[in-house]
């Protein structure tokens, strides 16, 4: 898992393919549809669209004379299980660290009564 994990973290490191996996989650899309948005030629949105296949992040079916292209939910759910994890333990450390500092702002009673002479 820690490889697919690998995989999936590069290819969700760019934001063009970002971008993509975005427009996808609306449908699916023609390679050229992808591409409208961006700056960028069509070898070059290919490039991108063969990091998210082999990433296994979306998935290219021929459609007539076109290559459609799916979003594959899988992966990201795999990223998100891991991801998660870490959260849980991050809330935990901070609502710790939180409870800490909230005794040490509350006034102590020790000490306060003083001694009359």
């Amino acid at each position: 898992m820690a490889d697919e994990l690998s995989t999936t973290f590069a290819a969700l490191a760019d934001p063009t393919r970002r971008a993509i996996l975005t427009r996808l989650g609306d449908g699916e899309a023609t390679v050229s549809e992808l591409a409208q948005p961006f700056a960028m030629s069509l070898p070059a949105i290919s490039k991108h669209l063969s990091v998210l296949e082999r990433a296994g992040l979306i998935s290219k079916t021929p459609d007539a004379q076109r290559r459609r292209c799916r979003l594959e939910a899988t992966p990201l759910q795999d990223a998100t299980t891991w991801l998660e994890l870490y959260r849980e333990h991050w809330e935990r450390r901070l609502d710790d660290l939180g409870d800490y500092l909230a005794t040490m702002s509350t006034p102590s009673t020790q000490g306060t009564t003083q001694e009359k002479s």
